[in-house]
């Protein structure tokens, strides 16, 4: 979709307030959108952390070729309100909406309108999205902080149901884990080998390790909640798209087979996090995942010293993750034992559009 099409129907349009306009946004909309988000943010957790970079990832023309996006202005040309649909894969589409809450103060019916109509659009985007996919019903993603209300009151105007809790958690990271040993607390397990995907002499990495990821990770999450298939250059495409993305963030674990050589046995992907208030910046763990065959054998534990060992040697402060508070796995009792806390809490909340 160009980014000068916003695609809202007439009949949203017509809900808009008097005077305000919708439009799709560019890159150079990206400063005002981060602004906005960062307020959107310390509303519902108490503190921002988006920036600017993040908004490019959804409105740049690259972002473009998977992504919708609409914002709202008012009548004097003020931001105050955006949307992005993102089609993640085929079934799921994720979707942000953020409305001003700097309405709230002033004009409470506006926003509950505005944030009417950027639902209003999810619903459309979501209707094409299944066109595009062939499919008869497509699912939207929302997320919204544990703690707002707000938000919460508009998905569930919008048809949305709440049906997962997620854990964001994040552990502090010192020096002197920067060479993590097989005896130490949290150091790697015997007998399991953690290697960085090998790199290719112009630097990029090798698709057979990216292969390897890929396939380990479909595997490790095919059981769990909410799990869509993502093919290989979808997959590879949307993490290259995270400005926090290194591949030298990405790595296999092995462990010996039956006939004495290494076979694949988990994976881990992180990226690197702004610092807030001038700290320095930290790792975040995008995926990790275990196959079933090697599970009990201390994979999750060696993948994750590594990952530690890592921001330690970089000089980072923090490891941060996200785990499913209603997981039947108990991954959180891993998580806690090696350090981890919960910093903050999400939620999902789902909605299925029938396309046709």
């Amino acid at each position: 979709m160009a980014p000068t099409e916003h695609q809202l129907s007439d009949t949203l349009l017509d809900r808009l307030p008097d005077g305000w306009e919708a439009s799709a946004p560019d890159s150079g909309d990206a400063p005002e959108i981060a602004a906005l988000l960062r307020r959107h943010e310390h509303r519902g957790r108490g503190w921002a952390g988006s920036g600017e970079d993040d908004v490019l990832i959804e409105v740049s023309a690259r972002g473009y070729i998977t992504r919708e996006n609409v914002i709202l202005r008012d009548a004097e040309g003020e931001l105050r309100g955006w949307a992005s649909a993102h089609d993640r894969a085929a079934g799921r589409m994720l979707l942000v909406v953020v409305v001003d809450p700097r309405l709230d103060e002033a004009d409470r019916e506006t926003s509950d309108r505005v944030a009417g109509v950027l639902f209003g659009w999810a619903d459309e985007a979501a209707r094409r999205v299944g066109q595009e996919r062939g499919l008869d019903v497509q699912q939207i993603d929302s997320g919204a902080f544990a703690d707002d209300q707000r938000q919460h009151g508009w998905l569930e105007q919008a048809g949305f149901t709440k049906v997962r809790t997620w854990w964001q958690m994040s552990r502090p990271v010192t020096p002197e884990e920067a060479s993590l040993d097989e005896g130490d607390d949290y150091g790697p397990r015997e007998g399991v080998t953690i290697r960085l995907v090998e790199r290719q002499g112009t630097g990029m990495p090798s698709e057979e390790d990216l292969r390897i990821v890929h396939d380990v990770l479909e595997s490790a999450f095919e059981d769990h909640f909410n799990s869509h298939e993502e093919t290989f250059d979808e997959f590879v495409s949307r993490l290259r798209e995270d400005p926090g993305h290194r591949w030298d963030h990405w790595w296999i674990a092995e462990v010996d087979g039956e006939d004495g050589t290494a076979e694949p046995a988990g994976a881990l992907v992180a990226a690197v996090i702004d610092g807030e208030d001038g700290r320095p910046v930290g790792s975040y763990v995008e995926y990790i995942g275990v196959l079933a065959n090697a599970r009990g054998r201390g994979v999750a534990k060696s993948l994750l010293a590594t990952v530690i060992g890592d921001a330690a040697r970089r000089g980072r402060d923090r490891v941060g993750l996200e785990v499913d508070a209603d997981s039947p796995t108990g991954a959180d009792g891993l998580y806690t034992s090696m350090g981890w806390a919960t910093r903050y809490v999400t939620q999902s909340w789902h909605k299925d559009v029938p396309v046709a």
